[in-house]
């Protein structure tokens, strides 16, 4: 119901730039990236990827370049056109109406100079007049509708013990910085400074006076400091049983501060009756600091989060001064993305299936659907052997396993339906526009609360370049976004395929069984369904996992956590290890296949092909950024920490004892 924040940040630019009618280049797997002066046993990393690492630096508009941004990057222009095409009514469908005037609202940076804080003007209003607590939660409300964060965050989601019907979840949120670390830690006591300076600085543009903006900026430093030291960590909130707490919604009383039944009006949710708590701790401390601060301290923390959330759309010298921090102090990013990208992501997010419609017609061949349905019958059908024949887990754990895997579904390429967006779209209101697409679908959310799943609904867009897995559902879903090279290459071999796709296909197969996956049964329930025996078994066999990636040091003092990042480094591992038997068995299949090609196996293909998949560069800033909130372990560790745990990957290379690619035997980490 309240969908993600959306962080692409909008600078003043020429309205309607031309897109580039050059073809964008195809950023497929080659080896011209090979740094031959490196020897494989030494530095896979940097033999696979090291001449594309010397000759590829971070374009200055990029925090972080890698062959995913190259593929992400090739999208958008491809994305451009459309937009461009639909901007000049050259697509005239409903779709291509809807998205065109989007992008001129973008684009028509007069307007929006001339508006300056016009947009604001009327929220800013109800604010001042607020008197009371109920009073704050019914502008809080219409907030959260319109994407305007806030205190808490709230969805509709399916119901983790019921699966089938949705349920209403409210979730810690309500901060300005990445995470609690960045109020809590020591490291980060400089962000906190200059996240300060910029608070003060939006407040003066604004309009308030220099005391008046420094002593607001205070208050709401002190504020989302409460609210960090009571936020659970990135690591424990992984643990989807001690974020599950569903309860009546409480009622009004003397001990209680949050006046829910006003909130749950305002989000069109007056008819429910029971409400999911992720964090309960979080919501206790909330409510006792209601109940002692001020009504003034929340509409001033309100106000900054009103403008936070409007600047990037804002005239220029809001935006500047919005990517200045967000962009360039926590990512390291020098300069902003040219608007019309950055304009393609918010559409992308607003309207998405119907900008996903015209690009799936464009640019999506059936054949790439066909070849990946294939793949993917290969690589269920490796894991499911696998699940049959593991000599870890007991008969009754495995059988329920085999339970879980049967119900496994996979969605390739696109919706059979596309969503439709039946509201007004106009050319000359860009943060209107992205307001009432937001209230559009926090309507459409609540509707369904307490109503049955729909299945058939995407959680990505088509365009998307990336892939999930789905507990609730029991599902894989593959975007058309991905499905190019480098990740999938219709005039590749197996083994760059393989090597790619497929292991993004076994890396989302998978999650269904990972540390958290693993705690979904067959009808996506939170259901405990192992005995504490094969429990204790996997946990044990995890930990060389949590061992082996905890020691990687990208930055000097900053490790990676190999407990926040525990269930993407399993995928990775079981994706790596099920792609490469099923390259095998492909091989079987045609021997004819099974030739060298440049030089090098197919098993030397694969491993190469799957650290160029990850070759990636960081700025600094962004690099700790990522430490701090992503469950993904930085890309050149994901390019070669599955290798290390594969007999496979050391009989390619003839790897011995010794050498600095070598981990012992008894390191070696074998789940799936």
């Amino acid at each position: 119901m309240i969908r993600p924040l959306l962080t692409a940040s909008l600078l003043l630019t020429a309205p309607l730039a031309a897109a580039d009618p050059t073809p964008p280049r195809i950023p497929r797997f080659s080896i011209e990236h090979l740094d031959r002066s490196v020897e494989p046993s030494s530095d896979f990393y940097r033999f696979a990827a090291g001449n594309w690492i010397r000759n590829n630096p971070i374009p200055s508009d990029k925090s972080r370049w890698s062959g995913f941004e190259e593929l992400q990057d090739r999208n958008w222009k491809l994305i451009h056109t459309l937009l461009e095409e639909s901007a000049t009514n050259r697509i005239r469908s409903r779709e291509g109406r809807q998205v065109g005037a989007f992008f001129r609202s973008a684009l028509d940076t007069n307007r929006i100079e001339q508006l300056r804080f016009k947009p604001l003007e009327h929220d800013l209003a109800r604010l001042q007049a607020v008197r009371d607590l109920p009073a704050l939660f019914r502008i809080l409300a219409d907030f959260h509708q319109r994407d305007i964060n806030g205190l808490f965050a709230a969805g509709v989601v399916p119901d983790a013990r019921n699966s089938s019907v949705y349920e209403l979840k409210f979730f810690q949120g309500g901060l300005g910085l990445p995470d609690r670390d960045y109020y809590l830690a020591e490291g980060f006591a400089p962000q906190r400074d200059q996240y300060r300076a910029h608070v003060t600085r939006m407040l003066s543009l604004l309009g308030d006076s220099p005391d008046k903006a420094a002593a607001a900026a205070k208050t709401i430093l002190e504020i989302e400091t409460e609210l960090a030291t009571a936020s659970k960590s990135r690591v424990e909130l992984r643990d989807p049983n001690a974020n599950y707490n569903k309860s009546p919604v409480p009622k009004p009383s003397p001990q209680s501060h949050i006046p829910w039944r006003i909130y749950l009006d305002g989000i069109g949710a007056a008819h429910v009756r029971e409400i999911n708590i992720g964090q309960p701790r979080f919501f206790t401390t909330l409510d006792t600091l209601l109940a002692t601060r001020p009504i003034d301290d929340w509409k001033t923390y309100l106000r900054w989060h009103l403008l936070r959330s409007s600047a990037p759309y804002l005239h220029a010298e809001v935006d500047n001064a919005h990517f200045a921090f967000y962009g360039t102090v926590l990512s390291g990013q020098p300069e902003p993305e040219p608007r019309w990208q950055r304009a393609a992501k918010i559409i992308d997010g607003s309207i998405g299936e119907a900008l996903g419609k015209l690009y799936v017609e464009r640019h999506f061949p059936a054949a790439a659907r066909e070849r990946m349905a294939a793949l993917v019958s290969d690589l269920k059908a490796v894991f499911k052997d696998r699940l049959a024949q593991l000599e870890w887990m007991s008969a009754p754990t495995r059988a329920k396993a085999l339970a879980k895997f049967d119900r496994f579904t996979q969605k390739i390429g696109h919706p059979d339906h596309f969503r439709s967006y039946p509201f007004a779209i106009r050319p000359d209101d860009y943060l209107g526009n992205i307001r009432k697409a937001a209230l559009h679908e926090s309507r459409r959310q609540a509707a369904r609360i307490g109503r049955p799943v729909d299945r058939t609904e995407w959680r990505m867009t088509p365009q998307t370049v990336n892939a999930y897995f789905n507990p609730l559902q029991n599902e894989i879903v593959f975007p058309a976004g991905i499905l190019q090279p480098p990740f999938f290459d219709l005039e590749a071999d197996d083994a760059i395929n393989y090597g790619a796709i497929g292991v993004v296909i076994g890396h989302e197969i998978t999650h269904g069984y990972d540390d958290q996956g693993r705690k979904y049964d067959a009808d996506g329930n939170l259901n405990d369904w192992w005995s504490e025996s094969d429990a204790r078994e996997f946990q044990s066999r995890a930990q060389k996992l949590v061992d082996q990636y905890g020691a990687y040091e990208p930055l000097p003092g900053k490790k990676v956590n190999g407990r926040l990042t525990l269930g993407e480094n399993i995928a990775d591992l079981g994706g790596t290890s099920i792609a490469f038997e099923a390259l095998q068995r492909a091989l079987a299949r045609d021997p004819s296949r099974r030739r060298s090609i440049d030089g090098f196996t197919p098993e030397q293909r694969f491993f190469l092909s799957l650290s160029q998949l990850w070759r990636t560069h960081f700025r600094e800033a962004e690099l700790v950024r990522r430490l701090t909130v992503d469950p993904h372990s930085p890309g050149m560790y994901r390019a070669v920490g599955p290798h290390v745990n594969l007999d496979a990957f050391y009989d390619a290379w003839n790897i011995r004892e010794g050498s600095p690619m070598f981990r012992p035997k008894d390191q070696r980490a074998r789940i799936w």
